[in-house]
């Protein structure tokens, strides 16, 4: 239960900061998704439902404060928190590498599907405006604060998993 209330805490925290302070931090009216960031290292730190539940909820919010319709972030922030969870595996806390290169990958995809079904589909073929004037800043953008943020959520992370062996191994 614990875990989920710090959760649903770091989501709410992440979304007011994108919402306030990176608002005014913005660069060309480029801010970086933090949003992603929490969905990607929850999903390749513990896994494809945890990726899909925090998924759920970030693309709830972009909905209902940014979307047009009801359901599609929802869908992006899900399948990017599912299919990150693939590489829960692979992922080891000391690793920087593979974290900079999911959320890079999972910011791209964003990008991408955002652009093809949300401007594209409205008969905009500025492709490669939007991509170097939107995707890729942000891309970059997102990557530098990735740096700081997926510190501060690796450290709660370990913590409450600490605390999650040391209750469970009172039970037994």
């Amino acid at each position: 239960m614990k875990r989920k209330i710090i959760t649903f805490v770091i989501i709410i925290v992440c979304f007011l900061l994108e919402c306030t302070l990176f608002d005014k931090l913005s660069f060309a009216l480029i801010k970086p998704n933090l949003l992603i960031i929490v969905t990607s290292s929850f999903g390749f730190m513990r896994g494809k439902k945890s990726g899909m539940f925090v998924g759920f909820l970030c693309g709830l919010l972009t909905d209902l404060f940014w979307g047009e319709v009801l359901g599609f972030y929802m869908l992006i922030y899900t399948l990017i928190g599912y299919i990150n969870g693939f590489f829960r595996r692979l992922f080891y806390d000391d690793d920087i590498k593979l974290p900079i290169g999911l959320i890079g990958a999972s910011e791209l995809v964003y990008g991408l599907v955002t652009y093809f079904c949300l401007y594209m589909l409205q008969s905009d073929f500025d492709f490669a405006g939007y991509l170097f004037d939107i995707i890729m800043p942000e891309l970059v953008y997102t990557i530098l604060v990735t740096l700081l943020l997926y510190q501060i959520i690796l450290k709660i992370n370990k913590k409450l998993e600490a605390e999650e062996q040391r209750s469970a191994s009172k039970f037994v």
